[in-house]
C-alpha cells in the first residue's frame, strides 16, 4: 500500500499557461488602446538667449575660393586600350581635350597656372574654404585633378557645388 504522501509526489505539476496568456493579451490590448502618442507641435523645449549675449560684434562671412571647371573641347573618346571607342565599356580622352579652369577672375586652360593661383590666395589667407564648381561635361578625372591642385595648395576645408540640369 502506498501512502498519501507517495501518490502526492509521483504526481505530475503542470501550471496551467492558458489563464496566464489570456492575461498578458488583455493587458497587451488595455495598453495598446490608452497609449496617446505625444506630437511635437513645432516647439522644442529649450531655453535659448533672445537676441542678448556677451559678444555683440557680427561675424564677416568668410568668402570662397571658387574653382570653376568647364570644358572646351570634348575631345575624342578612346577605349583603355588606345583604340576608338565603339560605344561600349569603359572609355578615356584623348589629349585632344581641353578644360577651361577658372579661379574668380583668373581664367586659364592650364593647371600649372591655377596651381600657383591656389598657392597664392591659400598663403594670403590660410583659413580660406574653397569650392570645386564642375560644369556639364566634365568628367570625376577632371574633377580629382583640380582637387589634387587645391590639397597640394594646402586647402582643406573643400566642398563641392551640387549637378546641374540638362
Amino acid at each position: 500500500m502506498t501512502s498519501k504522501l507517495q501518490e502526492l509526489q509521483n504526481e505530475k505539476n503542470e501550471m496551467e499557461m492558458t489563464p496566464m496568456i489570456d492575461v498578458t493579451f488583455l493587458l497587451l490590448i488595455f495598453f495598446m488602446c490608452t497609449l496617446k502618442f505625444k506630437t511635437l507641435e513645432g516647439k522644442l523645449a529649450a531655453y535659448l538667449p533672445k537676441d542678448v549675449g556677451v559678444n555683440q560684434t557680427q561675424a564677416e562671412p568668410i568668402e570662397k575660393v571658387e574653382i570653376m571647371l568647364q570644358v572646351q573641347n570634348e575631345g575624342n573618346k578612346l577605349d583603355p586600350y588606345g583604340e576608338p571607342w565603339d560605344g561600349e565599356g569603359r572609355f578615356v580622352y584623348d589629349d585632344t581635350r581641353v578644360i577651361q579652369y577658372s579661379v574668380g577672375a583668373q581664367k586659364s586652360t592650364n593647371l600649372k597656372d591655377i596651381s600657383a593661383r591656389l598657392d597664392k590666395l591659400h598663403e594670403a589667407e590660410p583659413e580660406r574654404p574653397a569650392t570645386i564648381d564642375a560644369r556639364p561635361g566634365t568628367v570625376y578625372a577632371d574633377v580629382v585633378r583640380v582637387l589634387d591642385v587645391a590639397l597640394a595648395a594646402d586647402f582643406t576645408d573643400i566642398t563641392f557645388v551640387g549637378a546641374y540640369d540638362k
